[in-house]
């Protein structure tokens, strides 16, 4: 699954005849005459976000014009796929990092997910890759976002545990990576209790299964990197059941299943001088005779036990087994990602996804990461004072925090700290998934959040500095 065509983004060589210019012009900047009295008739000043349609000599179209404002943001390019006519074109007044990250920016705002709709495909803008940009490198990023934008997008029918699976399968296949995949009552079997719990109630086509990808893993001299997902692939919140509002996009709640693989495909492609691990745990939270209940004790593969205070905070009860499970392979980093909270969105809003861990280090090169490619992360304090608020009278934890700490994203990912490997950094990431507000360049729907900035950690931290840049 990918939803970027490779033909998005060409190089010069492919170009040929009938390129159109894009010219990125700054607030105040002088324009050429041919264009300039164009311009100023129709109130283009170059303000960020601007676009204008100039003509050309013949009558018809000429150039575009782009404004990039005081500062130019490579991100803003992302609406020009959707806003430019169907054509050929090439960026002028950007270079260097900022014209590598312009392309890249480009390819994000070329995806589009109408897998279901009945209407021929409409002709899109391709965008000339500037001098110096590695073409395939670009998309090989930009295709991992549209994978968990897909991923996202398709509704829970046609993205069941089975479906997760299956992508999980052909990632591992192109990588020649091994894949292991344990479902059903096996879960019992081989000690993921807490997934079996969460997912028992589906139909027996949906049951749960704990999928796990291994990379690498005969190459001991390589550092090891974990990345472990939620794939809760529809969540009614179980017997305390969801309103209608709550429910209504929860096809969204395998987003961290989805960032998992498509980083871990990212990884896989480009190389890195890394062994890798993806643990997926992948359930649908249904509602039948057989639904784990309030008030019931869970045991985990940690060997804790939980007790359920919620049905609707499954999330973390099956990422339990899954970093435990990560553990075991005693990893040098181990980064999550999870639609855990509503919380998150009350804190954050939806475009600025929350960074937990207790590793200084690591936040800050995830921040300077996120802050390099543009896709922003925020750390959270883990603050130790309300893991009180996860005692339980008669189980090792409450999957309910006490209501006094409040902070119930907090509290989610000191919960999920009680389960996370003991060797080397841990990071959790609580995303959204989702851009709620369309608009050109980011349509209503699923969203990437994290994948580049953990991609280029990854590059900085274990080497391949160059790829995508």
């Amino acid at each position: 699954m990918s939803a970027v065509h490779a033909e998005v983004l060409i190089s010069a060589a492919e170009a040929g005849e009938g390129v159109r210019v894009v010219r990125i012009v700054r607030s105040g900047e002088a324009l050429p005459d041919g264009v300039a009295a164009w311009a100023a008739a129709q109130d283009f000043t170059g303000k960020a976000g601007q676009l204008l349609l100039t003509p050309g000599a013949d009558g018809g179209l000429g150039q575009a014009l782009f404004g990039a404002g005081e500062r130019f943001d490579p991100m803003s390019v992302r609406a020009l796929a959707a806003r430019l006519p169907s054509g050929v074109w090439r960026l002028e007044g950007v270079e260097g990092e900022d014209a590598a990250q312009a392309a890249l920016a480009f390819a994000l705002g070329s995806y589009l997910f109408d897998r279901y709709k009945a209407r021929p495909e409409r002709g899109r803008a391709r965008l000339v890759a500037p001098n110096g940009v590695d073409v395939e490198a670009v998309l090989r990023i930009a295709s991992a976002c549209a994978l968990a934008r897909e991923m996202v997008d398709t509704p829970a029918a046609d993205m069941g545990p089975l479906q997760i699976e299956t992508v999980a399968r052909e990632i591992a296949e192109e990588a020649g990576a091994e894949i292991a995949v344990t479902e059903g009552e096996a879960l019992l079997d081989a000690n993921y209790p807490a997934v079996h719990a969460v997912g028992r109630a589906a139909a027996p086509h949906r049951q749960p299964r704990l999928i796990e990808i291994g990379w690498k893993l005969d190459r001991l001299e390589l550092p090891l990197v974990a990345l472990v997902g939620k794939g809760v692939v529809f969540d009614t919140g179980g017997l305390d059941i969801k309103p209608a509002a709550g429910m209504r996009n929860m096809k969204k709640d395998m987003g961290g299943a989805a960032h998992a693989l498509a980083l871990g495909r990212l990884v896989m492609q480009a190389d890195l001088p890394v062994r890798l691990v993806v643990v997926v745990a992948a359930v649908e939270n249904a509602i039948s005779a057989d639904a784990f209940r309030p008030g019931d004790i869970l045991r985990t593969r940690k060997g804790l036990t939980v007790e359920v205070g919620n049905t609707d905070a499954e999330g973390r009860l099956i990422l339990a087994d899954a970093l435990t499970r990560a553990g075991e392979h005693r990893p040098d980093l181990t980064l999550d990602f999870a639609t855990l909270t509503g919380a998150a969105r009350i804190a954050l809003g939806p475009e600025l996804p929350p960074l937990y861990t207790d590793d200084d280090g690591l936040a800050a090169g995830l921040l300077q990461a996120a802050s390099a490619v543009r896709d922003p992360l925020w750390r959270m304090p883990l603050w130790p004072g309300y893991g009180a608020a996860l005692e339980a009278d008669i189980a090792d934890l409450r999957n309910d925090p006490a209501g006094w700490a409040q902070a119930g994203s907090v509290t989610a990912a000191l919960f999920l700290q009680r389960f996370a490997p003991e060797t080397g950094a841990w990071a959790h990431m609580d995303i959204f998934a989702w851009n709620p507000r369309g608009r050109p360049g980011w349509p209503e729907g699923g969203e990437a959040q994290g994948i580049r900035a953990c991609f280029r950690y990854l590059q900085d931290r274990f080497g391949e500095k160059s790829e995508g840049r």
